[in-house]
């Protein structure tokens, strides 16, 4: 029932904020101003399903671009990072998302980086792209799984967008997003309102490593993403 309620909010905030988005893409090329707009979207969208999100570590937000790295369980992921993670970042999204009205064409204005996961040289294009955008103070945030976890535990952290911030010489801040699957345990269809926190960590220097470190670094990130997931719960 609190799916059904919420679909028509979404759309119509989606729809609402849409406009703006779009404009403010076209016209503020460095996106700042959409990300702006990205925030009230998404917070119009929680409230909608009813789910508070409650933030833990902002003192651990350094100063300066990093690569935000989140564990990614569902549909909500996205809405929580835009609406509560206080930096004007920007994602890692597949370029098939640019298809999608408003959403896609908000990802391309707002300046996130779009990725071709079909097309293995394309893929490393874009991630090179990132990491310049990254050296000139944009902040990315990623979702090193690559797709969403069946489950509520954390899956295996990729390297390959982790190594944006070697590349990049930034740090990464892992962030535990605790709690999604109690709000929609089977996906959106099964949402029921709750509390979700979104735990950022202390930040990881990537001085000293080198592409080949990538994928230990990627295991240390997700250990301390999953061990937030299992401490939040607690």
């Amino acid at each position: 029932m609190r799916a059904l309620l919420a679909v028509p909010v979404i759309a119509l905030d989606t729809l609402v904020m849409g406009g703006p988005a779009l404009l403010l893409g076209l016209l503020d090329r460095s996106g700042r101003a959409a990300h702006r707009i990205a925030r009230h979207w998404a917070r119009v969208i929680l409230v909608s399903c009813g789910v508070e999100v409650v933030v833990e570590g902002l003192e651990h937000i350094p100063r300066g671009p990093a690569v935000y790295a989140a564990n990614h369980g569902s549909a909500l992921d996205i809405p929580i990072l835009f609406g509560y993670l206080p930096v004007s970042f920007r994602i890692i999204y597949k370029k098939s998302l640019n298809l999608i009205p408003f959403l896609g064409w908000y990802l391309f204005l707002g300046g996130h980086v779009s990725i071709d996961r079909g097309n293995a040289f394309r893929a490393r294009r874009s991630l090179a792209r990132a990491a310049e955008r990254i050296q000139r103070g944009t902040p990315v945030a990623v979702f090193p799984e690559g797709t969403r976890s069946a489950t509520a535990e954390v899956g295996h952290f990729k390297r390959g967008t982790l190594s944006l911030a070697v590349e990049a010489a930034v740090p990464v801040v892992p962030v535990s997003i605790v709690g999604v699957k109690g709000v929609v345990p089977r996906g959106i269809k099964t949402l029921r309102p709750g509390t979700v926190r979104l735990r950022i960590h202390p930040p990881l220097s990537s001085a000293g490593r080198d592409a080949d470190g990538a994928a230990a670094f990627a295991a240390e990130v997700e250990a301390i993403v999953r061990r937030g997931c299992v401490e939040g719960q607690a």
